[in-house]
């Protein structure tokens, strides 16, 4: 059970991560800092859609356009980045096709390798702790 919260909790720092390297790179993909428990909020809200949306996505193009299926994690981010740029907290604005484009894939490779690595990183750090506290 510890392990699927830190799991969780390192999907929303992935999350975090690549909104924050978009917002970086992408001149009109801009976190709206003036209003910081907005990027929090949407942060939350991204990661609960990419989680819910990308099984969704996967069955809807296995069944629809199997071809599509290489992309499916590119277009659940761009789903969910229009949903929480959506809402009315204003934490994240995107103005510009190629924002929205660049951006999803942005946000997606550093979602998809910060929650492949940062699992790897911490749960071996714990259980390389846990290994010593039981010596």
């Amino acid at each position: 059970m510890i392990n699927l919260l830190i799991r969780g909790v390192l999907f929303v720092v992935s999350a975090g991560l690549g909104l924050l390297v978009a917002d970086l790179l992408l001149p009109d993909f801009r976190i709206l800092w003036d209003q910081w428990w907005g990027f929090v909020i949407c942060v939350l809200v991204f990661a609960v859609l990419q989680s819910v949306l990308s099984p969704w996505v996967v069955k809807i193009a296995h069944r629809y356009a199997p071809v599509l299926l290489g992309g499916v994690g590119i277009f659940s981010t761009l789903i969910a980045l229009i949903v929480v740029v959506l809402l009315p907290i204003g934490g994240l604005r995107i103005d510009g096709v190629m924002a929205w484009l660049l951006g999803a894939v942005i946000v997606w490779l550093v979602t998809a390798l910060g929650a492949l690595l940062l699992p790897m990183l911490f749960l071996r750090r714990a259980v390389q702790n846990g290994g010593r506290a039981k010596e």
